[in-house]
């Protein structure tokens, strides 16, 4: 028996429930990227980072909102049932946590885009530079 099998694997009405919850919190980049080139972008993007590392490249479309400046007051700016996908630089970072966290505790309904920058970065997508959104230039 290998390392792999010697804990047997979950039923397949379990691994079901997993995922399928796990879908629930997260998206990823291809999935964002795909949305917003077919122009069906049923979400608002956040980039959670700071501003200068905004200007300095971010994910087309997307609106620099950093965590902390996340307030009941910033987020009446959408209709309540507005879904936000927020990403920061990375896996190493938890900025996406704390921004779904402090959007669910606000009542928002929200989704992390997992791998941030970095994925975006690793699928090949172009970025955006500058303060306005719509700056966009190859990379």
């Amino acid at each position: 028996m290998s390392h792999v099998t010697e804990i047997p694997a979950a039923s397949a009405a379990d691994v079901e429930a997993r995922y399928s919850r796990r879908l629930t919190f997260e998206t990823d980049c291809w999935d964002v990227h795909d949305s917003m080139r077919a122009e069906f972008t049923d979400f608002v993007l956040l980039d959670v980072r700071g501003p200068k590392l905004y200007e300095a490249a971010h994910v087309p479309g997307a609106i620099n909102l950093p965590h902390g400046k996340m307030t009941a007051s910033r987020m009446a700016e959408w209709p309540v049932d507005t879904l936000f996908v927020v990403y920061c630089a990375g896996p190493h970072c938890n900025g996406t946590d704390r921004a779904a966290l402090r959007l669910a505790r606000l009542g928002r309904k929200v989704k992390v885009m997992i791998g941030g920058m970095t994925g975006w970065a690793d699928e090949g997508f172009s970025f955006a530079y500058g303060k306005d959104v719509g700056l966009e230039t190859a990379t």
